[in-house]
């Protein structure tokens, strides 16, 4: 029987599907800005206390593509539900905690209920809409992300001031409780067609593979990539990706149809989405110190300058999602990377002198780069996929995002390390952070020197997936206009 998509509903199921994206954007940021205060209330180190991020980020990466393939076995709804009733209930655990192991623990319950709402939120969003309005749907779930990196942080220093760390975690019940109602009310139960059956071995090795990568770039910051425990995780990370691989080319139902990265859209896109994520992943862990540690702002300061980027990005979402619905993702997408190379080389002008409003110029191009490229670029991913695989690609979609944040802080952040102790004269007792000024300053150039190489690699390689497009559509034309 088929599935009958009732369009009236669309923005019923846009409210439900911000809900979760909202929830889980705003709990990453709060979180944050609550470390230092869970050192002191807990009893406990920086070392222990940075697995309540780390663990969370870890359980959400390493399932939401299996999340995403479940979807399209079983249906999106019952998942996503479950998804909304996990994170609540995991949120009011976490708020109980008494003990830093507990918090960890529940955080890890917590991710799961996030890695089921994330993953499969771009692909109901895609059923929700018609093609033609996809890419400013996808463009207000940016505002949306934009929102809530931009009010975490105030909201969770005020519950902290005012209550208790304790409140960070107390605060999503009710918008848990409404979303989940919500869900249950408003998005469609679409049956997938045909008995399909799930595939384990790819499953486990693809989490074993992306588990691997995860933990050698988070300890590889504290250890040292040089250490022969992050080689051996490396070395888990690549053999357990090529047996994934074998698994997926010889099974009759994989996790992945690896066929789908033949569509020249679908790859090029994918892959200049992780591009701009590890950019974007590098530049929100240096440029705190740069500005706290070479210009003197304080931390409320810091806050809000920070908040260029996301700023922009919300503005210029849903704007470059409705232009792409009406002339194509890809010259847009385009567009939104060389605004980025645009901002990304102004950054290599920072100095221990820059003004705020020097700062601010040369952060807009960002802000409003991520913003005029996200939207077309998520629904060129999403629009290249049959209905059937959509939660497979919701879940790469998610995947770019993290793991590219999280390549971001680790390479980028070990970078700038080694080349500010190279500037300071060598090996610093302290860390990076205790240089001079000039020295900081001048690893920060070398660093984006790199991400603009990067930058104008991607934008090269989305060039040439317009030339290819635009000569794909010429020989469609001429084959159709033949007698």
């Amino acid at each position: 029987m088929e599935n009958i998509v009732d369009y009236s509903r669309k923005w019923y199921v846009m409210a439900a599907v911000a809900m979760s994206i909202f929830l889980a954007t705003i709990d990453g940021s709060i979180v944050n800005v609550a470390l230092p205060t869970l050192v002191r209330d807990l009893n406990t180190d920086f070392a222990t206390i940075q697995w309540v991020v780390l663990a969370y980020l870890l359980t959400m990466t390493t399932l939401m593509l299996s999340i995403g393939r479940l979807g399209d076995m079983i249906g999106k709804k019952p998942i996503y539900n479950a998804g909304f009733v996990v994170f609540t209930v995991g949120s009011a655990l976490c708020g109980l905690a008494q003990t830093v192991y507990w918090l960890i623990g529940f955080r890890v319950l917590q991710a799961v209920g996030a890695a089921m709402t994330l993953a499969l939120g771009a692909a109901i969003i895609t059923e929700a809409f018609p093609d033609r309005e996809r890419g400013r749907a996808l463009g207000l779930i940016g505002t949306i992300v934009s929102i809530g990196v931009i009010i975490g942080p105030t909201i969770g220093g005020v519950l902290i001031k005012v209550l208790s760390w304790h409140w960070i975690f107390f605060v999503n019940l009710p918008v848990g409780i409404i979303g989940t109602l919500m869900a249950w009310r408003f998005v469609p139960n679409f049956k997938p067609r045909g008995r399909q059956h799930f595939d384990y071995w790819g499953a486990f090795t693809l989490f074993t593979s992306l588990l691997g990568l995860l933990l050698a770039l988070t300890l590889g910051q504290q250890l040292g990539f040089s250490d022969t425990r992050i080689y051996l995780l490396f070395g888990v990370w690549l053999l357990f990706l090529i047996v994934f691989l074998v698994i997926e080319i010889w099974t009759a139902q994989p996790m992945i149809d690896l066929k789908i990265f033949r569509n020249l859209l679908f790859s090029v896109n994918l892959v200049t989405g992780l591009v701009t994520f590890l950019a974007i992943g590098g530049l929100f862990i240096l440029l705190p110190f740069y500005l706290e540690d070479v210009l003197q702002y304080n931390t409320q300061q810091v806050g809000f300058l920070l908040a260029v980027v996301p700023v922009g990005l919300g503005i210029f979402a849903p704007i470059s999602g409705a232009l792409s619905d009406r002339f194509g993702t890809r010259p847009i997408t385009v567009l939104g990377l060389t605004t980025l190379l645009v901002g990304y080389a102004a950054l290599i002008g920072l100095s221990t002198e820059t003004t705020t409003w020097g700062y601010i110029l040369r952060l807009i191009p960002i802000g409003i780069g991520m913003g005029i490229f996200q939207s077309p670029n998520n629904s060129a991913i999403m629009g290249t996929v049959p209905r059937e695989r959509l939660g497979v690609a919701s879940g790469l979609l998610s995947i770019t995002r993290t793991l590219g944040q999280t390549v971001g802080i680790a390479i980028l952040g070990a970078l700038w390390a080694s080349r500010v102790m190279f500037h300071a004269g060598g090996f610093l007792v302290g860390g990076a952070t205790t240089a001079p000024g000039s020295a900081q300053v001048a690893g920060l150039h070398d660093t984006f020197v790199v991400v603009t190489i990067l930058m104008l690699l991607g934008l090269a390689l989305s060039v040439w997936g317009l030339i290819q497009e635009r000569r794909l559509h010429g020989r469609v034309a001429v084959a159709q206009s033949a007698p």
